[in-house]
């Protein structure tokens, strides 16, 4: 038993020291498209909510956009024809925090989210709150887990 433990604890330090990696900002640079989003309120989760919309996210040294549009062009029920938003944003100590300055949801202009970012291959997740009530949506907050693949640099 005593032989098994050993390889067992290299194996698990080395799985933890890949995912503790630390992000160099210039990874998270470029061109992604949302493949899963999801929201998580205190008693349910909304996920899935790709499907019948795309949307791309493009993030250079300085500033983030965002580019959403359902497949449908507006004309079914869902009604998000198109969204987009955009700004500056900051990358420290693995904290990434978008300053909305543009968006066609102008009341969430002018409000900064941060997140956690991950990466993991061609993959971006990120995770953070968005605070409703600073929004004027209510006073639950909402846990947002998007996950994004590269498709440039």
């Amino acid at each position: 038993m005593k032989h098994l433990f050993i390889p067992l604890l290299i194996i698990l330090t080395a799985c933890n020291v890949e995912t503790s990696k630390t992000i160099n900002p210039s990874q998270i640079e470029g061109t992604w498209q949302l493949i899963s989003s999801e929201y998580h309120r205190k008693d349910s989760i909304t996920s899935n909510m790709t499907v019948g919309q795309e949307m791309i996210k493009i993030i250079s040294p300085s500033h983030f956009a965002f580019f959403l549009h359902d497949l449908k062009k507006g004309k079914d029920s869902t009604n998000i024809a198109y969204m987009s938003g955009g700004g500056s944003y900051s990358f420290i100590n693995g904290k990434y925090t978008e300053n909305l300055q543009f968006c066609t949801a102008r009341d969430w202009e002018n409000n900064s989210f941060t997140f956690d970012i991950q990466i993991i291959g061609d993959t971006l997740i990120q995770q953070g709150l968005e605070e409703m009530e600073s929004l004027g949506l209510g006073t639950e907050n909402l846990l947002l887990i998007e996950k994004y693949v590269r498709i440039d640099k």
